[in-house]
Formats: structure tokens, C-alpha cells, sequence
């Protein structure tokens, strides 16, 4: 059975791309606890990240630093968090977030965002990464998975 991140992934329902590799993709979450709020999702569907080899879930976490780093840049913050809870969705996810403070962290917080605000928010972060030297792993198209 298919989660909605393999439906993202594969291109059957939408998503906003800042990553995409081998192993993963991060796309932006329609409801995030503040602007630049992404998911990174392993292209394999790992129930809990406690499921997924050491290996995958090392790449991950180096992943989830490199778009940590770009959102700090992109979005002017102090810090970004990293959340890994998995409850609404059966599929591995990271959660990377952009912090001005403490209470962005709290995915109760998490609001729908415009199409308008997510369209902006991944460009700026899109822009982040590939001034930071990701531009192999920055998908040429914001609305594709697909590797170069």
C-alpha cells in the first residue's frame, strides 16, 4: 500500500522539491510550523526511522544538516530543528525546521500555508542550497523528484 509520500514522490499528487538523491527527497509540508518548514523522506517507505539500515538513516540526518544550514541562511533564523515523530504518516519523514524560537519546534503549531507562501518559501530555500554547492542534488524542476 502506497503512503501519500510515495504519491508525492512519484508525482501522482503534488509537492514542492528542494532535494533529491538516491536515497531521499525533501519537499516542503502544506502545513508548516514556519516558513521554510520541509520534510526529508527517504525514496524507500520505512514505517518508523527506527525501521530504515544505519545507513539510510545516517544519509538522512546529513541531509536534514545541509538544508538546516540553507534554511538558517534563507530564512535569517538562529537555529533549525529537527523533529522525527511519524504518527501521521506510516513513512519515514524528518521533520527540518527553520527557528526563530522555541515554540516553532511544536508540530501542534503547524498551519496550512498559501500556495503563494510555500511557492516563495522553497525558492529562497531552493536558492540557499545551490549558493551553498547543492546544486547537483537541487531538482531542476521545484514540482518534480526527478534526479538531473
Amino acid at each position: 500500500m502506497s503512503t501519500v509520500f510515495d504519491n508525492i514522490i512519484t508525482g501522482v499528487w503534488p509537492g514542492r522539491f528542494v532535494w533529491a538523491d538516491d536515497l531521499c527527497v525533501a519537499f516542503a509540508t502544506i502545513e508548516p510550523t514556519s516558513p521554510g518548514h520541509v520534510l526529508v523522506v527517504p525514496r524507500t517507505s520505512y514505517e518508523a526511522w527506527t525501521d530504515a539500515p544505519s545507513d539510510v538513516a545516517a544519509h538522512l540526518m546529513k541531509v536534514a544538516r545541509a538544508i538546516g544550514l540553507a534554511q538558517k541562511s534563507a530564512f535569517d533564523v538562529p537555529r533549525a530543528g529537527l523533529v522525527i515523530a511519524g504518527f501521521e504518516v506510516p513513512h519515514t519523514h524528518l521533520h527540518v525546521i527553520p527557528l526563530r524560537d522555541e515554540s516553532d519546534v511544536s508540530l501542534s503549531k503547524a498551519a496550512p500555508a498559501t500556495d503563494e507562501e510555500l511557492d516563495s518559501a522553497m525558492t529562497a530555500l531552493r536558492q540557499a542550497l545551490l549558493s551553498a554547492g547543492h546544486g547537483a542534488h537541487v531538482p531542476p524542476s521545484m514540482g518534480s523528484a526527478a534526479l538531473a
